[in-house]
């Protein structure tokens, strides 16, 4: 698999210093390409999971590389597919625009961590690994073609269902995970769809990009938001077998507070939306690492 062919013909900003500053530029452009926030914060949740879920300290370090692998990935592929569409729209903060690290130099750093990945995750078992690999591979599917189309949602839903999966097959005996969890990590994924998407849903509709959120509009896209993450809410509390004791319940009627709240606030004040957005995803956090030692 080659390289793709550079779209975008963008000139290397000079760092000065000499060779170690040009890298150190470099280097700096690549972790920003990456899309470091949603990178560090899926590979510390799902480090954190794979620990209360139980995994040993070997297995732990394989499932935590893996994960992260497997984000880098699908975070410098994302960059170096959208280069032409992000400086159409002057979105000076991404690094390939800026000029801070070439197309061609995403491209490699992608097929790198892709290439460590499917070694690093298939040696947490032939399940676990095939199961993380098809997360993996909706993510790509994602930014090569899916991104643009009404079936937008479907990769995150995997790909974030994948996750609590492959932890679970790690584990002694490669259990299969629990119903609850791969459908609230699927329920996540829908949310952290609509939240990574409404920052830039104007700038993606002027070019050209109509996804499920583009084509909902960004008002009953905002609308819809805390729905999937609210939903992650109940599964999380009342999928596990037994009662969900009382702290359940007041996390289940915390999330669908806040929710409502932020969605009436947003009508005029559209960051109140996120905001009850991220705290609902915060509980749905605490939740599935609080339901964690039931994976699977």
């Amino acid at each position: 698999m080659g390289i793709p062919e550079q779209p975008l013909d963008i000139p290397e900003q000079s760092t000065g210093g000499g060779t170690a500053a040009r890298w150190g530029g470099r280097a700096a452009g690549l972790a920003g390409a990456c899309h470091p926030g949603p990178v560090v914060a899926v590979t510390a949740l799902m480090s954190a999971l794979a620990v209360v879920a139980g995994q040993g300290a070997a297995h732990w370090l394989l499932t935590t590389a893996a994960v992260l692998t497997g984000q880098l990935s699908a975070g410098w592929s994302n960059d170096a597919l959208d280069a032409l569409r992000d400086n159409v729209a002057g979105r000076r903060g991404k690094p390939v625009v800026a000029g801070t690290v070439r197309t061609a130099e995403v491209w490699a750093a992608a097929f790198a961590a892709l290439a460590l990945c499917v070694p690093l995750s298939l040696a947490c078992g032939p399940w676990a690994g095939a199961v993380h690999l098809a997360g993996v591979a909706a993510a790509w599917g994602y930014n090569l073609r899916l991104k643009a189309t009404a079936w937008s949602w479907a990769p995150y839903a995997v790909g974030f269902a994948a996750l609590p999966a492959f932890v679970a097959l790690g584990l002694p005996g490669h259990p299969w995970p629990s119903w609850w969890v791969v459908t609230a990590g699927g329920l996540l994924g829908i949310g952290a769809h609509l939240s990574n998407v409404l920052p830039d849903i104007r700038a993606d509709l002027a070019t050209g990009v109509r996804g499920w959120p583009h084509r909902l509009g960004p008002d009953r896209a905002r609308l819809l938001l805390p729905v999937p993450l609210v939903a992650a809410s109940a599964v999380l509390v009342l999928g596990p077998a037994g009662p969900p004791g009382g702290w359940g319940v007041v996390a289940l009627v915390l999330t669908g507070l806040v929710a409502v709240a932020g969605t009436a606030l947003g009508r005029h004040r559209e960051r109140a939306v996120f905001a009850a957005a991220v705290t609902v995803a915060v509980v749905d956090v605490a939740l599935l690492l609080v339901r964690g030692t039931g994976i699977g």
